[in-house]
């Protein structure tokens, strides 16, 4: 079998480690041609010499700098996001694993769709800000997106169906969804499912995750539900289905990560400890499923699985992601982009946690004011993030936002 070369961009961050521990599971499947990271020149030093890829990128020059004196000649060692993209579209490439924060992957990601690659994706941003285009683009060029988050992988699984064809079995890279009747996604709940969100709580509290260990943009989100609100976007646009389709429920215990219920009533569900490795080796060795590094589900041990709706009133930034997605895709964007700015500011001590909520609002709230429509195309939403980015950082600036924030 020839093995699958794999472009992993984001491959210092917790995504991109769990990918590299699949690689090292699957040898005989996996090299790596590509590593890429943002600065974190120590990290991606170390994988590069284990991995031995053809091509280490980082998209900051300075790290770059470092990088190419660390590892010598022996490295082909390159800068920014043009590198980036000449990586994701290049013959050498079989298999992109988007894994960085933001949008910075758009168009890598845009590209290796265009070349008719499997792109796995788990930056949650690309599809929330620019769903429309990447399906539009895998479908007119016939790549394929896989969802690595474990939610978006769940509904995949459930869905994924086995169309005959004259020759042979071929897997449908876009699930059948006609039969859907809703699809009903799991949420943790952070620290404060059961309290609601407290507009002073402190860094240590927000980022105190009971179930996974993420990053620390991502553990935010999920404590302000702004995470599963960018899911629910996520999955209407991965799979063509309508917001009032889409349900988060709080489940605790992590282990079912979605549901479909189908027309008939029938529900299935994809459950499994909660291990990033799972989703990777999914999108990774799909449509084929083989032994991973995920420890069995013993259901007598887990002892009960429990569900309890989410109080929208509580968790304003699940609503403004509901309000964004009927909006259209200029809304989820700037959504994005907001929320981006104010969870930094928040992560840097200039804002307090009750501020989020407050910052997104604002920005939807003045999109929603502004006379000139917005072009739903790749340049034009690209205006609509820099517009959106920009009135947020204004608004950290208001006088709520910088009130101090109670010591930890």
């Amino acid at each position: 079998m020839k093995k699958q070369r794999i472009a992993l961009f984001g491959s210092t961050g917790s995504i991109g480690r769990s990918a590299l521990d699949v690689v090292r599971h699957l040898p005989d499947r996996f090299e790596v041609s590509v590593l890429a990271a943002n600065r974190s020149v120590r990290r991606i030093c170390e994988q590069a010499r284990e991995f031995k890829p053809a091509r280490v990128i980082l998209t900051d020059l300075a790290a770059c700098k470092e990088a190419r004196e660390a590892l010598g000649p022996a490295f082909e060692v390159d800068w920014g996001p043009a590198a980036l993209i000449d990586a994701a579209e290049a013959r050498s490439t079989d298999t992109v694993v988007m894994a960085m924060s933001g949008t910075g992957g758009l168009l890598a990601v845009l590209a290796a769709l265009e070349a008719g690659k499997k792109v796995a994706l788990a930056t949650k941003e690309i599809l929330v800000g620019y769903g429309e285009q990447v399906m539009r683009t895998a479908r007119r060029y016939g790549g394929t997106v896989l969802p690595i988050d474990s939610e978006l992988s769940a509904v995949h699984q459930c869905l994924s169906r086995k169309i005959q064809s004259r020759k042979s079995k071929v897997q449908s890279p876009e699930p059948d969804t006609s039969r859907v009747r809703r699809d009903i996604l799991t949420a943790s709940g952070g620290p404060f499912w059961r309290t609601g969100l407290p507009a002073r709580a402190g860094l240590a509290d927000v980022l105190r995750h009971p179930t996974w260990s993420m990053g620390r943009k991502i553990t935010v989100d999920s404590a302000t539900l702004m995470n599963k609100g960018l899911e629910v976007i996520e999955t209407c646009r991965l799979f063509g289905l309508r917001p009032d389709q889409v349900e988060p429920v709080i489940h605790p215990q992590s282990v079912v990560h979605s549901l479909v219920e189908f027309v008939d009533g029938s529900v299935l569900a994809q459950l499994s400890l909660p291990d990033m490795r799972l989703p990777l080796q999914y999108c990774l060795t799909w449509p084929d499923r083989i032994p991973s590094l995920t420890r069995t589900l013993d259901l007598s041990r887990t002892g009960r699985l429990d569900f309890f709706p989410i109080k929208h009133k509580d968790f304003p930034c699940l609503k403004l992601a509901y309000r964004a997605l009927k909006a259209g895709p200029s809304a989820t964007c700037a959504l994005n982009a907001a929320n981006q700015v104010a969870v930094e500011t928040f992560l840097d001590g200039r804002i307090l946690f009750g501020g989020i909520p407050a910052i997104v609002t604002a920005v939807l709230d003045a999109l929603a004011t502004m006379k000139q429509s917005v072009r739903a195309s790749v340049p034009g939403l690209l205006r609509v993030e820099s517009w959106a980015t920009g009135r947020a950082l204004a608004l950290t600036a208001g006088p709520e936002a910088r009130a101090p924030r109670r010591k930890d």
